[in-house]
């Protein structure tokens, strides 16, 4: 069965996207608290849709509980990172205490409802927990990253091209050509269907949306200063763009699992808030790791 054809793009859709990807460049650039402030609105807003998503079903989340939890996350997570205390110390135990204590205390918060929560109740509220608050803070573990091995063609030039602020960068690029390369490779060539979640999707745009991550990640990994930069860089992009599939096509398992077509309806042309950042929340984990685990034990030597 061939995929269902794309609708053409609107001019609110070409300017919400123009203006959330200008927005998406200033915080990126000035990090920090900025940075921060601009991931707890954003994962605050997708929250609140997730949780309307998961109501849809008769679920019945802990949503307010689930709300502070992901803003204490955010904002333990940043103090930790390094603009306050750096190296983390106190505050570093504190960011990892966050996630499992807040999971203690949805479970409690639901124990005390006068209709006791169910098992659909908690696995909503903790992966709430999950999915918009643990994962998305690793955008502000990255772009807090300092040190000048991570990027040492960067070494010296100074504010703002810091290690983090150009890693952020990369994994944001890598995200956008995926977008753009699934577009336009399977507007014209695609023919096969990828999964009957996402009916748009083809085999083909994938592999396209796979290919220009993988030339932007290269091109990353030379003007970055690795060693074997082509090589990391490629293998790094093709991996942020098989993710951020993984991202947009869980978050339309949920809306078709809810029946809805969207998610809310907060950015003209592209839906909801969630429509818009599915992509980015499995991606920064994947990258952090990379940078941060394998990266260092590639470059020796």
């Amino acid at each position: 069965m061939p995929p269902a054809p794309r609708p053409a793009t609107s001019i609110s859709r070409l300017l919400s996207g123009w203006l959330a990807g200008g927005f998406g460049l200033v915080v990126v650039g000035l990090g920090g608290w900025w940075f921060t402030v601009a991931v707890g609105v954003i994962v605050h807003l997708g929250l609140l849709e997730f949780f309307r998503m998961a109501q849809f079903k008769g679920i019945r989340p802990a949503t307010k509980t689930t709300l502070v939890a992901v803003q204490l996350l955010l904002v333990s997570t940043q103090v930790a990172a390094g603009s306050l205390w750096p190296g983390g110390g106190v505050a570093g135990d504190v960011a990892a205490a966050v996630l499992p204590a807040s999971g203690a205390v949805i479970c409690g918060w639901l124990l005390l409802q006068p209709v006791t929560g169910t098992i659909a109740d908690i696995a909503a509220s903790v992966f709430g927990l999950f999915y918009l608050g643990f994962l998305p803070s690793h955008w502000i573990k990255l772009r807090d990253l300092t040190d000048p091995a991570l990027a040492p063609a960067l070494d010296g030039l100074g504010w703002p091209w810091s290690p983090g602020m150009a890693l952020t960068l990369l994994a944001c690029l890598m995200i956008v050509a995926t977008d753009i390369g699934s577009y336009m490779i399977g507007r014209r060539l695609g023919r096969h269907a990828l999964s009957p979640i996402s009916p748009g999707k083809t085999v083909e745009g994938a592999l396209g949306g796979v290919l220009c991550a993988l030339l932007v990640g290269g091109v990353g990994g030379v003007l970055l200063g690795w060693r074997w930069g082509w090589l990391i860089g490629a293998v790094l992009g093709a991996v942020v763009s098989l993710f951020a599939l993984v991202g947009d096509l869980t978050e339309s398992m949920m809306k078709r699992d809810a029946g809805l077509k969207d998610s809310g309806d907060a950015i003209p042309g592209h839906g909801g808030i969630l429509d818009r950042i599915d992509s980015y929340l499995f991606v920064p984990a994947v990258v952090y790791s990379a940078v941060t685990l394998v990266l260092p034990l590639l470059q020796r030597g």
